[in-house]
């Protein structure tokens, strides 16, 4: 199944060329407490929510796909993990440009490290990228997201893949400099997660997927992760032996090479087999206004506060 927030925080299921409203089945979601635990709610419960779904989604309202706004199908990841140069391709080209890329991205993943990019750079396709620093450069990277879906700690590369609630297209911008990688990487906007999360039984085998990214119709970078350097288990397995994952944590997968510049007024086009394509526009940043997602997220957290019996957002 396809899942997703859009518009005013409304949560659908995709249909095919259509959006279901089917935000009644937040009614499947236990009582919020404070403080909660750890993790994204939904993402937690995401299979009673997906039975409610179901049940309800052929009487449901329902939206053109090319109408709404995506946000993030991710509300609230308690973190969101990155995984540096895993392709070789991409090694390559960082080895061979050390002016662009630095001395920061030699050397093997294990010897880098994974890195956290903070959860309030989190956004959907919908709301898209805004360039905070004009006279630096900002660069699309373009990743396979995986979205783990209970709790994970110490678990074994053989099992790591139970994990998994889904998988969705992944954009690590960045902004290029001398500075930790993980600053760089944070700026607001600058993790773009959507158009929807695909539930982890429909993909086959995600260590097998292409993919793509265009800029203004140009292709840019194009490869399969099945040139992944460390597999998407070895990750999951790798990074649960140092934290704990917890439902929605985000894992980025690596980029391939190709990545390059963007600027306001740039549109990227994103596509991977088997979950979808998405378009993300790139402008400047106004120095104040809150990406939809986050005001959404606000608006909602400030409902439930006031309101210990709204199950979801009204209308």
């Amino acid at each position: 199944m396809r899942i997703c927030w859009f518009n005013d925080h409304r949560l659908g299921l995709v249909d095919g060329s259509l959006v279901r409203d089917v935000s009644a089945a937040l009614s499947a979601l236990p009582e919020p407490v404070y403080p909660g635990p750890r993790g994204d709610t939904l993402i937690a419960h995401l299979d009673e929510v997906l039975g409610a779904a179901s049940g309800i989604a052929a009487e449901a309202e329902a939206f053109p796909v090319a109408d709404v706004q995506f946000l993030s199908p991710v509300a609230e990841p308690g973190k969101i993990v990155g995984v540096p140069v895993n392709y070789r391709k991409h090694a390559e080209e960082a080895e061979a440009d050390t002016e662009v890329f630095t001395a920061r991205y030699r050397g093997s993943i294990e010897a880098q490290g994974l890195f956290l990019k903070a959860t309030s750079a989190l956004v959907g396709c919908g709301e898209g990228v805004s360039v905070r620093f004009p006279d630096r450069r900002t660069d699309h990277e373009m990743e396979l997201g995986v979205i783990i879906g209970r709790k994970a700690a110490n678990v074994s590369e053989t099992r790591a893949l139970e994990y998994v609630a889904g998988f969705s297209i992944a954009l690590d911008m960045v902004v290029r400099g001398p500075e930790d990688r993980s600053f760089r990487k944070s700026v607001d906007s600058y993790a773009v997660l959507g158009p929807w999360l695909v539930t982890a039984d429909e993909i086959a085998d995600p260590q097998a997927l292409d993919f793509s990214l265009s800029v203004n119709g140009v292709l840019r970078q194009a490869s399969s992760t099945r040139h992944m350097i460390m597999t998407i288990a070895e990750q999951i397995g790798w990074a649960s032996r140092f934290y704990t994952l917890w439902p929605g944590d985000i894992i980025m997968t690596g980029t391939c090479e190709g990545v390059g510049p963007v600027a306001p007024g740039d549109t990227m086009c994103c596509r991977i087999e088997s979950i979808g394509e998405m378009a993300v526009t790139v402008r400047a940043w106004d120095g104040a206004q809150l990406p939809a997602g986050h005001a959404a997220r606000r608006a909602g957290r400030n409902s439930r506060r006031s309101d210990r019996t709204t199950r979801f957002p009204s209308r």
